[in-house]
């Protein structure tokens, strides 16, 4: 089962499909796009004979809220359930960190799959909810919006494609609770799908860049004491009501770390910044360069191999 929410398409994909070549291979994604309000016929329930397959053979991609669930769910810290729970991985050809979930050693099961089933069931990741539908947000040709779109993964094993049970895609979205996912993800896609289409015009992130993505994407927990630092209190100016939110309310803390990361990547102001406040930073900066530099003479001199000389 795979589904990669952060994937991006300039115009639209059923003409990857189009021609009269013959394809030996057959894809499981059904090229027809749909609307939240198109119907497609698919069921899953434990009596179906194959149940737990799609769960045997998984490529997943994990989002901010799926790691924020499961943080919650499993009573760990982010880092904890990255360290144990999933797989790092480069999202782009900069290196841009992602995460998988991980498999049990020597196969491709979920590492959450048992015997009775999934043993994170409610607090499952986005593209489990979605399967057999798959999602993409599409940005076409000269247009700055993004595009919700979908489709209908068949795979060979699946039998829910055999059950009379037809709903719409906005109905199957609500039965499997995905829409609150996909609005608490939506912001972060389009982080990514922002840096995938802007190319060279960005160019490669710095490193710092790369590490505010994974603490304001994966370590929810290191972001809120980031947030309390002096060095963040000295440039950005959060009221103490917003402060007590943020410590208090997982959700609202994520929402506030795409934020962050949109105002420290593109520069898109929506938390305030003190009057002055980068003067001050810069001058701070420039005292602690000139204070380094000066213990580095004091360290020189104090080690002068001609003090060391012997005299006359």
């Amino acid at each position: 089962m795979t589904n990669d929410p952060t994937d991006e398409m300039m115009g639209d994909p059923a003409k990857l499909f189009e021609g009269s070549f013959e394809v030996p291979h057959k894809s499981p994604v059904q090229p027809h796009q749909l609307t939240l309000d198109d119907s497609f016929t698919f069921h899953c329930h434990k009596g179906i004979a194959c149940f737990n397959e799609c769960c045997r053979s998984i490529d997943i991609t994990l989002t901010p809220y799926d790691l924020l669930r499961l943080r919650n769910r499993l009573e760990m810290t982010s880092s904890e359930v990255v360290a144990k729970y999933t797989l790092p991985f480069e999202m782009d050809h900069h290196g841009l960190p992602g995460l998988k979930l991980r498999t049990k050693p020597g196969t491709g099961e979920c590492v959450f799959l048992t015997e009775e089933g999934c043993s994170v069931y409610e607090d499952r990741p986005a593209a489990c909810r979605y399967y057999a539908l798959g999602s993409m947000g599409v940005r076409k040709k000269d247009s700055a919006e993004v595009e919700d779109i979908f489709f209908v993964v068949k795979e060979s094993h699946c039998l829910g494609h055999q059950e009379p049970k037809t709903q719409t895609v906005r109905e199957y979205r609500h039965e499997q609770g995905v829409d609150q996912y996909d609005d608490m993800n939506r912001a972060w896609r389009d982080v990514i799908i922002k840096k995938r289409s802007s190319g060279p015009t960005i160019g490669k992130p710095s490193e710092r860049s790369m590490q505010l993505f994974d603490m304001c994407s994966y370590d929810l927990d290191s972001f809120r004491d980031f947030i309390r630092t002096d060095g963040f209190q000295e440039v950005f100016d959060v009221d103490a009501d917003t402060m007590a939110e943020l410590a208090a309310d997982d959700e609202a803390l994520l929402q506030f770390a795409m934020r962050f990361l949109k105002q420290v990547l593109f520069g898109e102001l929506s938390i305030p910044v003190k009057q002055g406040a980068r003067e001050q930073r810069l001058a701070k900066r420039r005292d602690h360069i000139e204070q380094k530099r000066r213990e580095e003479v004091e360290r020189h001199k104090a080690h002068d191999p001609r003090d060391d000389a012997p005299s006359d």
